[in-house]
């Protein structure tokens, strides 16, 4: 796997300029209300919004009533989170060992934060997920659609990148989310004519 973090570090100033606000996206912005509003009907609690970046998805959903703090593993990425959204709480942790207690999450959501993950380490992942979800907990993914791996050079303003991003079929995603232990209640595939098609898991792990 190419080094995200020194990729991140490169990139993070010019984020946000190329990557518009969930709330330009009627249809993201559906699918994340709809998460909070689940986990708001069984009875709310602590939300993490994991590969959180700069903050977007944290920011949103903190407008739907939610406790949500924010994780990333890239300190540049959780500066500028700091700085552009000083009311919430942001921490560092991985993916694949979250800083977090066994079943402290009433949601947990990651939003293309799982496409650096080479495949093999994906069970792993998820199972990280399982772990710090309460029973009933709620895990809401994106992520690109494909079955390939994807050799980023350029983006965000920059060039002379080199960052490995995977892309995987929904019912891949869906049947790792599953074998996790979870409950799939959503599979949708976004714009599937897109150059980058997109996908969306929207899980629950058993009460």
């Amino acid at each position: 796997m190419t080094d995200f973090l020194t990729t991140y570090a490169i990139v993070a100033e010019n984020y946000d300029q190329y990557v518009p606000p969930v709330t330009d996206d009627p249809q993201d912005r559906a699918l994340l209300t709809a998460f909070a509003d689940l986990v708001h009907a069984d009875g709310g609690g602590p939300v993490a919004d994991l590969g959180c970046g700069t903050g977007r998805v944290t920011s949103f959903l903190a407008t739907t009533g939610l406790d949500v703090s924010g994780v990333d593993l890239s300190p540049e990425m959780l500066e500028i989170a700091r700085r552009e959204h000083p009311e919430l709480r942001f921490s560092q942790s991985s993916l694949l060992q979250l800083d977090l207690p066994d079943g402290e999450l009433a949601g947990a959501v990651a939003w293309y934060s799982i496409i650096h993950t080479p495949p093999e380490l994906m069970p792993k992942v998820y199972a990280e997920l399982f772990r710090v979800l309460r029973p009933g907990g709620h895990l809401q993914l994106a992520f690109h659609v494909g079955d390939r791996r994807h050799r980023a050079t350029k983006g965000y303003g920059h060039e002379g990148l080199s960052l490995d991003v995977y892309w995987l079929p929904v019912e891949r995603v869906g049947g790792l989310v599953t074998d996790a232990g979870f409950e799939v209640l959503t599979q949708v595939l976004r714009d599937p004519a897109a150059r980058v098609p997109q996908g969306r898991v929207l899980a629950r792990k058993p009460a």
